[in-house]
């Protein structure tokens, strides 16, 4: 089940991005009190009350931009109003409604979607009665809050979360595996979707940003199920122009999290660049397994060693994820392509693996006799016992004497000994530490 999208949207300088970095619970947004500061659409994973859902911020004002700023405020609402599941409206309490606050109240009044009209800046009781004009809005409820101090948040989120209780997610049969195709644009995605599924499912075009939109398509190879997940591409911030690529790159965000194993399609004619490893990084943080798709191979002129030379180099800059296979395809002419369907297949089963307490432990004490752990702070670190807590990724729980020795090198060698006994291949693994005194 997918989690709910919660979009902050107003007029500049009201306190969108101070509002976000204080439910992110860092400093993610620039504030500054200059109009229109967040021009990226920026994101967090949220949770209250045990309810968990993605924060947007939204850009404002482009600085750059000579439009009129109601023409920049409706953009804005109109892609809050497509992508979000919960719009919160904040306003200036101090300063009133304004022209802007009607112009777009009239446009998320046209949606179905739950509105809360927040009135921030009530920093203290004397300004509490401000909150009343903004129910001339006509658009929700009204609440009053102070984003920099603090006050009223959590009745805010109480409201935010009780919208939750009638959104209706996108489930998926959980016997499928669930394959998220991301990528920078024209990489090949909507191609390699089209050859997937058999039909011309998703547009092709040579223009990169053409799919706006995650396409779902179910395709049953072999008695396997797979749910495709077509995300539009992800470009650099520096060339994200119009608000609608923002929300582009939050719903491949969105996909990424309902995926079991993620393709990280590649342009073979390109290499790989610095935002492929972005793209990567996204999956690798999520715990997905990861397939690297280098797609358009029919393009490379070949010599003897050109794959493995290839393969060196995608290694080198791709580093952080070495445990992914590496497939070269062309999405154009079907090349290897059921070479990749046998990775992904292979991957999601081991993104899945649970592994035997007795044979983990056995494995984690034959490391350890093999290597002792570096002394660190003057203590030498002991692991007493192992076991698995859960899968998706495999994640691994250690007791050991002290958590605050454990060496990040070692704990790479323990992740390595692990995965030349069990494979894991595709999969990145999660190390939690529990603190165990001797007795």
């Amino acid at each position: 089940m997918s989690k709910p999208i919660v979009a902050i949207v107003g007029r500049p300088n009201v306190g969108k991005s101070t509002l976000f970095n204080k439910l992110a619970g860092r400093r993610i947004s620039i504030v500054e009190d200059t109009p229109g500061v967040t021009r990226d659409r920026i994101y967090a994973e949220v949770e209250w009350l045990n309810k968990k859902f993605t924060l947007v911020d939204t850009g404002g004002i482009e600085p750059e931009s000579e439009d009129v700023i109601l023409s920049q405020m409706r953009r804005q609402a109109e892609i809050a109003i497509e992508t979000a599941d919960v719009i919160v409206f904040m306003v200036d309490g101090k300063e009133g409604i304004t022209p802007a606050d009607y112009e777009v109240a009239n446009m998320l009044r046209k949606t179905q979607k739950p509105v809360l009209v927040v009135v921030n800046k009530i920093d203290n009781l004397s300004l509490e009665d401000n909150k009343y004009e903004f129910y001339n809005l006509g658009i929700g409820d009204v609440i009053s809050i102070s984003a920099a101090q603090g006050l009223g948040i959590g009745d805010m989120l109480d409201e935010i979360v009780s919208f939750f209780n009638d959104f209706e997610g996108v489930a998926e049969d959980e016997g499928e595996i669930k394959v998220a195709i991301i990528g920078k644009p024209n990489a090949g995605k909507s191609s390699l979707l089209n050859r997937l599924v058999g039909e011309e499912r998703a547009i092709v075009s040579d223009i990169p940003g053409t799919t706006r939109d995650s396409i779902d398509s179910f395709v049953e190879i072999g008695g396997d199920k797979f749910l495709f997940i077509d995300t539009a591409g992800i470009r650099k911030k520096s060339k994200v122009k119009e608000e609608v690529e923002r929300y582009s790159v939050l719903r491949a965000i969105a996909s990424i999290e309902r995926a079991d194993v993620c393709a990280v399609v590649i342009d073979a004619t390109e290499g790989v660049t610095e935002q492929d490893e972005k793209i990567a990084g996204l999956a690798h943080e999520a715990g997905k397994g990861v397939v690297i798709v280098v797609n358009k191979w029919d393009l490379i002129e070949k010599e003897t060693n050109t794959m493995n030379e290839y393969s060196e180099r995608i290694r080198k800059d791709l580093s952080f994820i070495s445990y992914a296979p590496i497939v070269f395809i062309s999405a154009k002419t079907g090349q290897r392509v059921s070479r990749m369907i046998e990775l992904i297949k292979y991957v999601a089963d081991q993104h899945a693996m649970r592994i035997r307490t007795g044979a983990l432990n056995e494995v984690i004490s034959e490391a350890v006799l093999m290597k002792q752990p570096p002394i660190e702070k003057g203590k030498a670190l002991k692991i007493y016992y192992a076991t698995q807590a859960s899968t998706k990724p495999p994640t691994f729980v250690l007791f050991v004497n002290y958590t605050d020795i454990v060496h990040f090198s070692y704990e790479r060698y323990l992740e390595n000994q692990i995965r030349q006994h069990f494979g894991l291949e595709g999969t990145p693994i999660r190390f939690i530490y529990r603190e165990k005194k001797d007795r």
